[in-house]
């Protein structure tokens, strides 16, 4: 459990304390004594009699009792120092930066779970091994550079990396991002991640608490706990964005259906940060970005004006906004943009971007920011690029950004790309306690994540219509592998999904019952064969009993199969909907365009079950082949809310359906507001340990 101590000790002892500052505990301790720790700090040597002039015991057992305790000590040696100050000097947290744990061996691994064993046994917070340590606003217990100083306003940023913290560290300061926490959970053995997530939510102070959390993740070890307490957190006013490393799979493998070569455990991450409304980034310096985008104020409609005295970088800007969904509008023709247009010099242009020239003044600046701010009611935003060529002083106009930054309710992105010319500057600027994009595109293309993130899921709708007893029933009972076609259209009705009529034929004379009683036009597959195409087992469109006995008879004969399908023809939109059993994470729910597409495009989005209706709709809308379902070229429309309450209904099934590795509808048919699958895959695994439950739905 973590706790206060971590965060707000009174008193710390560092064992491997030296004088040496090029030695971890030396760098940590001078840490410490130079962000002016203020409570009682003492050093474990053997050696030395005082260490950085701090009060200094040979043997841990002299020490007094302390809250929190770091160790930068040989890894063998941990679990002895441990003990004593868990059991003997009150020690009720610690940070373990040492390495030569279960990242180096089975040996490290043994002492790693000695570690874990000691803090629990004593209701302990253990964080590390092998971090850097916590950065606090009542300590700085790292043995890293940069210390940055630390604000409330600042974020709070967790890590699964030592190393990528630093980093991140240095891509955030020269931008003028802040920070309030940094915790680095090194190897996560008693305490990951998720936890110190979960510890930030139950102590949020609406006052008091950071409003911004960042996150490293190399491993997910708890979704769901992630998930109910990154909602939490944003529900609650703050923001998040996340970097998950180590998503991608080496080389191919083969797969049994679309779903299985589709989904993969990044798209299982992907639908988990969508529901959960974690922005999602790719790399330090996008994450940074994003930071100091939710360090602006919130933005609340997608039409931003690019105020600018350079061409190039607005056009750049421009086009990477409105690639990502953002609008650059025209200013509407009105008195008022004559009257800015007369305010600024001769060939100024005030179109959007509004370019009000090189030689343009932090008057004009500010008469364009005041004409966006109350006069232009179509602008809900502003991005301001003004760099140097180095011919006169613009500290200036950095003043007027920054007054107006502070007192305008529209935000206002500031891009200062003149980090040389104008270093000290621009250094001014953000002590002023601004942020700074240096990079335009950069910048555009964090903005549109940011704005295209949708908020948190509700809960989820139609699981009470569910028959769980019937569900359960089902799949139990049902054998290993993929299912008959009688167990996946009982599944299919138990969802909710409409399906075409059909029959299971094994003989020429059942053939010709099941043809008077489906009518033409209609549909013969084989069963058996896993890739029906493949062997050319598909007819369609049959219209006549001779064609049926034809049929018939050169499909049963095709090898492996074990009877025909014949089922009715159905014509319309080819669509898509599949499902992956992900462990830790449950069901990945996908869907896409249908048939042909599926393989050719290999488009999908994804969501994690169970659903909500919003954001199977924000699946569905965010394909970029929803063209296609509103209707293209003569093509009827698609009823988007059919489709999505399909897949929200499926979904919910699912939620009791553990035993589902993979499920396939391909193709459904969308006519109008009739959506019907008219061919569906299912593969069911027994484990012996089920999920059988998901905290997330709330």
């Amino acid at each position: 459990m973590i706790n206060e101590q971590l965060f707000y000790p009174e008193s710390i002892v560092v064992v491997g304390a030296s004088n040496n500052i090029e030695k971890p505990g030396g760098k940590l301790l001078k840490n410490l004594i130079d962000t002016n720790f203020r409570g009682r700090l003492v050093a474990v040597n053997p050696r030395d009699k005082q260490v950085q002039r701090v009060e200094t015991y040979a043997d841990v057992m002299d020490v007094p009792c302390v809250d929190l305790a770091i160790l930068a000590i040989p890894a063998h040696i941990c679990p002895q120092i441990m003990r004593v100050l868990a059991e003997q000097k009150c020690v009720k947290a610690f940070i373990v930066i040492s390495a030569g744990f279960s990242e180096e061996s089975e040996t490290g691994g043994e002492l790693e779970k000695q570690l874990v064993d000691i803090a629990n046994n004593n209701k302990a917070c253990l964080i590390g091994p092998n971090c850097i340590g916590v950065l606090a606003p009542y300590h700085a217990s790292v043995f890293t550079t940069p210390v940055p100083g630390l604000s409330r306003s600042g974020v709070d940023f967790i890590s699964g990396s030592g190393a990528t913290a630093v980093f991140i560290m240095e891509s955030a300061i020269p931008k003028g991002l802040r920070f309030h926490s940094v915790v680095s959970v090194g190897n996560s053995a008693q305490h990951g991640i998720e936890d110190v997530l979960a510890y930030m939510d139950e102590t949020f102070d609406h006052d008091e608490s950071s409003k911004i959390k960042l996150l490293y993740i190399e491993n997910i070890s708890n979704p769901d706990r992630l998930l109910y307490h990154a909602k939490s957190l944003i529900r609650k006013g703050c923001r998040i964005a996340a970097i998950k490393a180590g998503s991608s799979e080496a080389g191919s493998r083969a797969a049994s259906s679309h779903t299985g070569a589709l989904a993969s455990s990044d798209l299982a991450v992907e639908a988990l940060f969508r529901k959960a409304g974690i922005v999602r980034c790719y790399g330090r310096e996008e994450l940074t970005t994003v930071a100091c985008i939710f360090s602006t104020k919130m933005l609340e409609g997608n039409n931003i004006a690019i105020i600018t005295h350079a061409g190039g970088p607005a056009v750049m800007l421009t086009d990477a906004l409105e690639s990502g969904g953002l609008k650059i509008p025209r200013i509407s023709d009105s008195p008022k943009k004559q009257a800015l247009k007369n305010a600024l010099l001769s060939g100024s242009s005030v179109e959007n971007p509004i370019d009000f020239l090189a030689t343009g003044n932090a008057e004009h600046l500010e008469a364009v920011i005041d004409a966006c701010e109350n006069d232009f009611d179509e602008i809900d935003a502003m991005a301001v690029i003004y760099g140097s060529p180095g011919l006169f002083p613009v500290r200036e106009v950095y003043n007027t950004l920054d007054k107006k930054m502070k007192t305008c309710t529209k935000p206002i992105y500031p891009i200062l790309p003149s980090v040389v010319n104008v270093k000290d500057d621009v250094s001014y600027f953000i002590s002023h306690g601004n942020v700074n994009f240096p990079d335009e595109v950069l910048l555009g293309k964090a903005l549109t994540k940011v704005f295209n993130t949708p908020p948190p899921s509700g809960k989820p709708e139609f699981l009470n219509e569910v028959n769980v007893e019937r569900v359960r029933e089902l799949v139990s009972k049902a054998p290993v592998g993929f299912q008959s076609p009688e167990v996946v259209g009982q599944i299919l009705d138990l969802a909710g999904i409409e399906r075409a009529k059909e029959r299971i034929v094994k003989t020429k004379d059942e053939a010709m019952k099941a043809a008077s009683e489906i009518g033409f036009p209609m549909v013969m597959k084989v069963i058996g064969p896993l890739h029906k195409t493949d062997v050319d087992g598909v007819s369609l469109n049959i219209k006549s009993i001779e064609t049926v006995e034809k049929e018939f008879s050169r499909l049963i004969n095709i090898e492996e199969t074990t009877a025909v399908l014949m089922a009715e023809m159905h014509a319309g939109t080819e669509l898509f909907i599949g499902a992956k059993y992900e462990d830790n994470f449950g069901h990945v729910m996908l869907c896409g365009l249908g048939g042909i597409f599926v393989e050719v495009l290999g488009e999908v989005t994804s969501g994690l079950a169970p659903l909500s209706m919003r954001e199977a709709v924000s699946m569905i809308k965010n394909l970029r082949a929803r063209k296609i379902l509103e209707g293209f070229r003569g093509t009827p429309a698609v009823d988007i809310d059919t489709f999505a309450r399909q897949l929200v209904k499926l979904s919910g099934l699912l939620r009791f359906a553990t035993e589902i590795k993979e499920l396939d509808i391909n193709p459904l048919l969308a006519k109008g507001n009739s959506i019907v699958a008219v061919d569906a895959r299912i593969r069911i695994e027994h484990d012996k340990k089920q999920r059988s439950s998901y905290s997330h739905l709330c």
